[in-house]
This record gives structure tokens, C-alpha cells and sequence, in this order.
């Protein structure tokens, strides 16, 4: 994996204004500014930031107004605070040099694992993990992990497997393959696994569940139900069931779980109907309110292997009572097919 990723970054890597240094003041306000933003909504700020503010020294005897100004328009405010103090930080402690350890790093303001980890690897090629997003799908897809990504003991096991990944090789090189990969090619949705350079080995491609992983399903709230709501078909048609009494009594939709984990729907269903099924790729997340709750319902497309009863065509499901929620649920289903 490592060779490969390596190869194909340094033939395919984005020319971006902050990979031209290993400047770690650069690199810092870059990865910061990367937060919540896009990288090209960033690259205009970042070289405005840079003529402004060059290095530590010019930064730190900035006023918090002066940079809020050079911050307008990238929003979320307390970053554009806590590099100033930073600044400040480093050159009141570290005579303004950038700290190269990365627990040092991780103790500034505003850096977290993540971005502590970019800036140790890249800047002064430590084999530090960068772990963000990108790089917890792909190595959830790589090794076809099926626990959820948004828990903290996912993350750690994910952090745990690119610090063995990553020994040995260019740290910078390794992390920000990882970063383009993850922007480029192995996408959220629809990921481009025909011009992956790591998909011979990758289990969820191998599996075809590509389009199913990563489980990325953040904590619940407390007023709010989940479920997995399975668009199940087979051939041409749909499975809906009639609610029984209660809510949405006598009308028609999805079958759905109170679970957030799309293969443990699977064991649901198979205990209620007898009938196995697979899962063929993740849709979206609806909400729907409703007076007293509000249901999110994670979309999952699944398939039946044989068919079995309550089977409507589309045209069959027009004459049918379906309920909102379920609407949206079939509109959302056939809008990506």
C-alpha cells in the first residue's frame, strides 16, 4: 500500500501554494485554515494571509482586529484567535521557533491530533499520523472496518493502524497521498475505485461494499431516534410494509431499524422475515420532525436474494398511502438511481 500510495502522490499531488515549503509556520496556517473550509476557498486567503504575515514575528505583534480582517469571509472566528495566540505563545516560549514535537505541537492553541500530526510529518518529517476524515474512510474501506468511525475507539484503532503504516516510508509524502486520495479519488460518495492506486488490496472494493463504508454515524442526541431504513428490492420492485397501530398507523414505508449499524439490519431482518439480503450502498441521511421526536433515518439500499411478499412496482406504490418520511426516503433512493 505504502510504495504505491507514495508513487502515485508524488506523479499526481495538487499543486497547492503550502506544499511548495516545509515551513512549519506555513504549513500551520494552512492545515488551520483547512478546517471547515475548502482548499480552494483557502488558497486565496492563505497567499493574502502570507504577504501580510510572513512569519511568526510579523504575526505575533499583530492586533486580534488587524487579523480577524485578514480572517473575513473564512468564518469560524476562534481559529483566526488562537493562532494569534499561538503566536505569541511561541515566541514569548520558543523564541519564534515552531516546536518539531509533536506533543508540544498538540499543546498549542487550536491544534489537535490532526493538525499536529500534519504539521510534525510534513515540516520536519516525524512519523506522525495524520488522521482526519479522508484517512478514516480510507483505511475504514482499506481493511473493511465495520465499526463506526464517528466513535473515538474507531478513530483510535485507525490512528493506531497508520502509525504501523507509516514507519519506514516519507511521513509527508504517506500523509498527504492519503489527504489527495481522500479528496480525489476515494471520495464520500461514488468513490473512483477504477483509478485507485491502492484498490487491488483495498477488502471493501475486493467485497464490493465500497459504496457501503465507511459507518460514519455521529452520536446520538437524546431527543432524536436513528434507524437504518433499508430501500429493499428486488428486480424491479420494492418491499413496504403497512405500519400496524401507532404512529403512521396503516401507512405504507421502508422497513427500518432502531440501529445504526447497516449490517446488523441485515440480522434484523433476517430474524423477522427469514430472508437474507445484501447491502449494495449507502444513500443518505434524511430528518423528519415530528411533533414530539424527530427520526433520522440513515439510507441504505439493500437487495433480496429471492423474493418474498408485499412487493410493489412503482407504478404500484403511486396507489399506495405512504407516509412523508418515506416519501422522501423513496425520492432520495430514486434520485441516485
Amino acid at each position: 500500500m505504502q510504495i504505491e500510495l507514495i508513487k502515485w502522490y508524488e506523479q499526481n499531488k495538487r499543486d497547492l501554494p503550502w506544499r511548495k515549503t516545509r515551513d512549519p509556520y506555513k504549513i500551520w496556517i494552512s492545515e488551520i485554515m483547512l478546517q471547515q473550509t475548502t482548499v480552494e476557498a483557502v488558497i486565496p486567503y492563505f497567499i493574502r494571509f502570507m504577504e501580510r504575515f510572513p512569519n511568526i514575528q510579523t504575526l505575533y505583534k499583530a492586533s486580534e482586529e488587524e487579523v480577524y480582517k485578514y480572517w473575513e469571509g473564512l468564518g469560524y472566528y476562534r481559529r483566526a484567535k488562537h493562532i494569534l495566540e499561538t503566536a505569541q505563545i511561541i515566541h514569548n516560549e520558543y523564541h519564534d521557533v515552531f516546536p518539531k514535537d509533536f506533543n508540544t505541537i498538540l499543546s498549542l492553541k487550536g491544534i489537535g491530533p490532526y493538525t499536529a500530526g500534519a504539521i510534525s510529518s510534513i515540516a520536519f518529517l516525524n512519523p506522525t499520523p495524520a488522521v482526519d476524515g479522508n484517512v478514516l474512510r480510507i483505511i475504514s474501506r482499506y481493511y473493511l472496518i465495520k465499526e463506526n468511525i464517528a466513535l473515538s475507539k474507531t478513530i483510535k484503532k485507525i490512528e493506531n493502524i497508520v502509525e504501523e503504516l507509516i514507519k519506514d516510508y516519507n511521513p509527508s509524502s504517506f500523509n498527504q497521498g492519503l489527504m489527495d486520495l481522500g479528496a480525489r479519488i476515494c471520495r464520500p460518495k461514488n468513490p473512483k475505485c477504477d483509478l485507485c492506486p491502492i484498490s487491488l488490496h483495498c477488502q471493501a472494493y475486493q467485497n464490493n461494499q465500497q459504496n457501503v463504508l465507511p459507518i460514519n454515524i455521529k452520536k446520538i442526541k437524546h431527543q432524536e431516534l436513528h434507524f437504518i431504513t433499508g430501500v429493499i428490492t428486488y428486480k424491479n420492485q420494492f418491499l413496504l410494509i403497512k405500519n400496524p397501530q401507532g404512529l403512521l398507523e396503516n401507512l405504507y414505508g421502508f422497513i427500518q431499524y432502531e440501529t445504526v449499524n447497516p449490517y446488523h439490519y441485515n440480522e434484523l431482518f433476517y430474524n423477522d422475515y427469514h430472508q437474507s439480503l445484501s447491502v449494495v450502498s449507502y444513500i443518505k441521511d434524511i430528518k423528519h420532525v415530528f411533533t414530539h421526536r424527530t427520526w433520522i433515518m440513515h439510507i441504505y439500499h439493500y437487495e433480496l436474494k429471492e423474493p418474498i411478499e408485499h412487493l410493489y412496482t412503482l407504478k404500484e406504490i403511486e396507489k399506495l398511502p405512504i407516509s412523508s418520511a418515506h416519501q422522501k426516503v423513496l425520492q432520495a433512493y430514486t434520485k441516485e438511481n
